[in-house]
């Protein structure tokens, strides 16, 4: 990707996390602007552990904050190789990491009406989205440009449903252990 794009260009912005949905956007995202000649910027978003308002409490967060920021950085040169392997998009653009929640980064960024805003999309359960808001939903509900949210591919939807039903079988039953722990000879 080249250091200096310029600014007046056409943009596909697109969140990256290095999940599998992000990967997935990401290479529709680099489609996308090669389809529409468009820059592509891949964003990463981080915050610190704890959130910011954990960091401001704490006086070792802004001893961390640069290292943070190299694992950020790290993970996302970590996404565009398991995307584009040791070749770069036939694409310009710019990588940019930035502080802040992953929404509302990438939001701020797709400032523009023609710019595209590209974000994976997958089936979260309650507690996931209780926990962790939807970047997706906050892209969708706060930008001003095109979203396009990218749904799993197939064999990641089945992939997760594989790991969710074998998750249920790994379950302990307590009377299969029981019985396991009964036949275990007993030290006197």
């Amino acid at each position: 990707m080249s250091e200096s794009p310029s600014t007046s260009a056409v943009r596909v912005v697109v969140g990256v996390s290095g999940s599998m949905g992000s990967l997935a956007a990401l290479g529709r995202a680099a489609d996308e602007a090669r389809r529409r000649g468009a820059e592509l910027w891949p964003v990463l978003a981080w915050e610190p552990p704890g959130g910011e308002l954990a960091a401001r409490r704490s006086p070792a967060a802004a001893v961390m904050v640069g290292e943070w920021e190299r694992l950020a950085r790290e993970r996302l040169l970590k996404a565009l190789g398991d995307v584009f392997g040791s070749t770069a998009p036939a694409v310009p653009g710019q990588a940019l990491v930035v502080r802040g929640a992953p929404g509302r980064s990438l939001v701020r960024i797709a400032d523009r009406e023609d710019d595209l805003l590209v974000v994976g999309a997958g089936r979260r359960s309650r507690l996931h989205r209780v926990l962790r808001p939807s970047v997706g939903r906050c892209c969708l509900a706060h930008a001003t440009c095109t979203v396009l949210a990218v749904p799993p591919s197939p064999l990641q939807a089945e992939l997760a449903a594989l790991h969710r039903r074998n998750t249920w079988r790994l379950r302990p039953d307590s009377g299969h252990l029981g019985r396991a722990f009964e036949a275990l000879p007993r030290d006197a």
